[in-house]
């Protein structure tokens, strides 16, 4: 007995026991995936340029000794805080695609099932799973180490804020790809998973915190002492469990020694992540051994069936037919492909519950920030209205990505692709009615920017011309968006490689290409190509149309007296404040030119269609 209980400690201490054969399987394969290797190549290109770009920018200084280090000191301060906040974004985006189709995969090669008549148990499933996709983040993570330390030497820059920095977001993305396994579970799609998990994490980390500080505002009037109280408390929790709060916190420490409106420990706040990721991975582990056991059983098709809200009451076949006289046959109108997929709700769910659940906390939050900003006495300012702008228009730019990327690879995953192209549609009636798709699931956020456009036209703190100029803006980044997704979904057979791919090309466009403009603005201050680059990038125009056309004093204005004074960051041929001709008419030159760009992606994804069709 006590050998036995010996032997049980020794296996629960080893390590190889909690993540077992999984974790083994999972490094073999992804290290002969071409696209890890990519990865990091393209990372650490991207990382090299981005500090050339800051380095540069200092090279021209002259001055004495001190001057020069003092600069010196300051470039790596700028240098070490760009990269550690962009590699926080990056590895929670990441590692959300990566995992949405961990346990999916499973599922749909039947092989979940499988894995319940073997040794091992959900623990090792789930363990071994996120671990083997984490460890490929980790090694980007530890890429960056050499690069920090270099800048280091610069000064300004301790240790403690590097230690700190990547032990947040190694937390914060464990935290991330953990939710995004739980929804992997219970959902067939990819691109579900990726939206509810950037739903569960947006919400978390910005809307709840908005939501609580609007309501805890004008709480407890009548107790200073308790309201006092109760908002410390409340802002020391949600500072934290919100890894973005802590990041800002920890930044802002470095820039200014002393400075700390919180008390806040680090440490404390990655025990506090490590910690709701284990109750994450504990529920997905009792989920997953569901779904197994469902699957060995042969009842995985009733797991993923939509429940119905309705009386369970038998009912012969023949008052079901007499209920409906058409039977279960429903009359295809239109293009079949179309038809087809706007039958589809938005959200699936329950008699779609969800979209409109989905919808309501939407509306609410969104509510509460505007009650936020009335308090502050800011909605009358053009940058709150750039914010909200530039909010809607990443998150439209992020689902339209998505969706575009999953419409054709979801069919070859579920081996429905076959079947589609057996049917007498052309190439070009499938590919349209795919990114009629995409665009229509895109709607209900580009709704919310056309509403909160048309609101304020209403009240008076925007211009209604700026409608004409955000509808040229969102008209070129849906097409664009749309049919680069279709295009690399084409071209991949998973849904994994097609939405990396796509995020590639959107951040490579928008993100890369402006620090290569700045390294070439730098290095050629007479060039005029950077600043020309620029009216193709969708943040300068939204940025363009704001300065323009929001704030109290701009919605009084007519046509003629609308100033769009831009002309340091974009190039206009002029040295005066562009009038809204001019700005109506680049933004048409630049909306037709992705236009163009997009039918070319379009015309490529049909030439595409019908090769590679066995995955």
């Amino acid at each position: 007995m006590i050998a036995q209980t010996q032997r049980m400690f020794r296996m629960v201490l080893d390590p190889a026991w909690w993540t077992g054969p999984i974790f083994d399987k999972e490094l073999r394969v992804s290290s002969r995936r071409r696209r890890n290797y990519s990865l990091r190549f393209f990372y650490v290109l991207v990382l090299t340029i981005f500090v050339a770009v800051v380095w540069l920018s200092y090279m021209d200084i002259r001055g004495n000794a001190t001057v020069q280090q003092a600069l010196m000191a300051e470039a790596g301060k700028r240098i070490i805080t760009r990269i550690v906040v962009f590699q926080f974004v990056a590895m929670q985006l990441l590692v959300v695609i990566m995992l949405s189709n961990a346990i999916s995969d499973e599922v749909y090669h039947r092989t979940l099932g499988l894995l319940m008549t073997t040794p091992i148990n959900g623990l090792q499933i789930v363990m071994g799973k996120i671990l083997s996709r984490m460890l490929q983040l980790v090694v980007l993570l530890a890429i960056t180490l050499p690069i920090l330390a270099i800048v280091r030497v610069l000064g300004g820059v301790s240790w403690s804020y590097l230690l700190s920095s990547l032990c947040i977001t190694l937390t914060a993305t464990v935290f991330a790809g953990s939710l995004s396994l739980l929804m992997s579970i219970e959902n067939r799609r990819t691109y579900a998973v990726i939206m509810r998990t950037l739903f569960v994490l947006i919400s978390f980390y910005f809307v709840l915190p908005l939501m609580l500080g609007a309501v805890w505002g004008r709480g407890f009037s009548a107790m200073p002492i308790v309201q006092s109280l109760h908002r410390s408390m409340l802002t020391i929790l949600l500072v934290h469990v919100n890894p973005v709060a802590g990041l800002s916190i920890a930044t802002l420490e470095m820039l200014a020694p002393g400075w700390q409106a919180v008390p806040y420990s680090w440490p404390l706040q990655c025990v506090a992540m490590l910690f709701l990721s284990a109750l994450v991975l504990m529920w997905a582990m009792v989920i997953v051994r569901k779904v197994a056991l469902r699957q060995a059983t042969g009842q995985l098709d009733a797991w993923f069936q939509p429940r119905r809200w309705r009386p369970r009451t038998r009912r012969s076949a023949t008052a079901v037919v007499e209920d409906c006289p058409q039977g279960v046959i429903k009359r295809v109108q239109g293009p079949p492909v179309v038809w087809r997929e706007l039958r589809a709700p938005f959200i699936a769910g329950v008699d779609n519950r969800n979209s409109y659940i989905g919808l309501a906390i939407t509306l609410v939050a969104l509510l509460f920030t505007y009650i936020s900003s009335a308090r502050a006495g800011v909605l009358d300012e053009s940058f709150a209205h750039g914010a909200y702008v530039a909010l809607f228009l990443f998150l439209g730019t992020v689902v339209n990505a998505v969706f575009a990327a999953t419409r054709i690879t979801s069919e070859k995953e579920s081996q429905s692709w076959l079947l589609l192209l057996a049917t007498p549609l052309s190439d070009g009636e499938i590919l349209f009615g795919k990114a009629v798709s995409a665009v229509r699931r895109c709607l209900p956020i580009w709704c919310l920017l056309a509403g909160h456009v048309l609101v304020f036209v209403v009240i008076g703190y925007i211009h209604p011309v700026a409608v004409i100029h955000l509808f040229l803006l969102v008209a070129w980044v849906s097409c664009f968006v749309t049919t680069v997704g279709l295009y690399f979904s084409t071209r991949f057979a998973r849904i994994t490689s097609a939405t990396v791919a796509t995020f590639g090309v959107v951040l490579g466009l928008w993100v890369v290409c402006p620090i290569l403009a700045g390294l070439l603005a730098t290095v050629a201050p007479q060039s005029k190509l950077p600043a020309l680059y620029l009216w193709t990038h969708p943040a300068v125009q939204a940025q363009v149309i704001v300065a323009g056309d929001a704030g109290l004093e701009n919605a009084r204005n007519s046509l003629r007296k609308l100033e769009y004074d831009e002309h340091h960051v974009v190039y206009h041929g002029g040295t005066g404040p562009m009038r809204v001709g001019y700005t109506t008419y680049m933004l048409s030159l630049v909306s037709a030119l992705y236009v163009l760009v997009s039918l070319l992606f379009f015309w490529r994804a049909e030439r595409h269609l019908r090769r590679r069709v066995f995955i």
